[in-house]
């Protein structure tokens, strides 16, 4: 039962909550480091126990209960850490909770289905949605780790001075302008991506219900 995939899986399932832990017991941006580096990390083990268990079949029923839980964890915990740190914004509040919905509505119909759940093959449209969720909220993680670089490089320094580095028009010796886009650059990205991911989560959710909806009739 205790193959490698599966182990992986499971650590991946420990690090979700870590994401949030990581907030309450470092600083930042120490914490928004530690929440990448999980988030990443737990994402890119993902890609590698499903890869393991099939290139070694070690395909399982324990995997296959697992891998899912782990999944939506770690998305639906990092989108609320997330939502916490950008003070409920409405452009990740809005898209967070259409995702997080998609998630408990298309389980609460996995779970009424029971085997027949088994039979409703995942889409490709699925899988993207998922590895465009893990983008972007990797990008969102990466902003504040930008933003807290920036602001301690531009602590006291004169505005005009700020606007003549960031127009290129002075010299920049401590890379400010790098920051500066990082910081915008990971914004705009992580926020279009998401926005992305919340459209494929509808349109996944609504195929998931479309297909299982003969199974629903008495």
């Amino acid at each position: 039962m205790w193959t490698l995939p599966n182990i992986l899986t499971m650590i991946r399932l420990i690090a979700a909550p870590m994401v949030a832990v990581m907030f309450l017991y470092f600083t930042r941006p120490y914490a928004d480091w530690a929440a990448l580096i999980l988030f990443v990390g737990a994402a890119l083990t993902d890609w590698l126990d499903g890869f393991l268990a099939r290139a070694w079949k070690q395909e399982s029923k324990l995997g296959a209960m697992l891998d899912p839980i782990a999944d939506k964890a770690m998305v639906v915990i990092a989108l609320l850490v997330l939502a916490s740190i950008f003070d409920l914004g409405a452009l990740i509040l809005l898209p967070a909770a259409l995702i997080v919905f998609r998630e408990v509505f298309v389980s609460g119909l996995r779970e009424f289905l029971g085997d027949v759940a088994g039979t409703l093959q995942v889409t490709k449209v699925a899988k993207w949605k998922t590895t465009v969720q893990m983008i972007a909220i990797a990008l969102l993680f990466a902003v504040g780790i930008f933003e807290h670089y920036f602001l301690i490089r531009t602590s006291g320094i004169d505005p005009q001075i700020l606007d003549d580095i960031l127009s290129s028009t002075l010299v920049d010796p401590n890379h400010l302008l790098f920051y500066y886009n990082g910081m915008y650059t990971a914004w705009f990205s992580g926020i279009t991506l998401l926005w992305a991911a919340a459209t494929l989560t509808v349109i996944t959710g609504v195929d998931y219900f479309r297909k299982a909806l003969p199974h629903l009739r008495d």
